[in-house]
């Protein structure tokens, strides 16, 4: 009795063992296998320019071209991933439409001197991703962000431009998983 208790025991832990090693991270795609491709629509610039700033909006500002750079980073984003190919919009699959809502340079760090030292730039988009064949939105993300941090001194120091390029870069990835991991 005690022999096909163990041998039991044995064999769940074992079974168990092998379910869990094969629940794990893939790269595959979690989509339909009949959507292969995405037009992905240049982002409307949508920020107030004109609003004035206020203590909770000290560091607002805008640089030209933003919505471009974004744009531009999620569609070679697109391509590097390689789940979904990018196409006209008459052939697509998929549509990524959306807008730029809002940039923020924000202050995080400063000196004794009361300088800044490191600041969070963080790019906002609102998006929606439809089936282009029937029209249907697969999903909508407001206020969806990508962000990086950068110092102004030291020997991490970098531009505010190379920070936006990084934020690009972090909203890419994060739409393209959107798109890819249907979370």
């Amino acid at each position: 009795m005690k022999n096909i208790n163990l041998r039991k025991f044995i064999v769940v832990l074992f079974a168990a063992i092998f379910f869990i090693a094969g629940c794990g991270y893939t790269t595959k795609s979690l989509l339909p296998s009949n959507l292969k491709t995405i037009y992905v629509d240049n982002l409307v610039n949508k920020i107030k320019v004109t609003d004035e700033s206020s203590d909770a909006r000290m560091y607002r500002g805008y640089r030209p071209g933003m919505e471009l750079e974004a744009t531009r980073t999620i569609r070679d984003k697109y391509l590097s991933d390689g789940n979904l190919k990018i196409a006209d919009r008459e052939t697509a699959d998929l549509i990524l439409t959306g807008e730029l809502v809002d940039y923020r340079n924000e202050a995080l760090r400063y000196d004794r001197n009361n300088n800044i030292e490191e600041y969070r730039v963080r790019l906002v988009v609102n998006l929606e991703m439809k089936n282009a064949k029937d029209g249907k939105v697969r999903w909508t993300e407001n206020n969806f962000a990508g962000e990086s941090l950068y110092r102004t001194t030291g020997t991490l120091a970098k531009s505010e431009a190379t920070a936006i390029k990084e934020a690009a870069l972090d909203l890419a990835r994060r739409v393209v998983e959107r798109t890819i991991e249907e979370w």
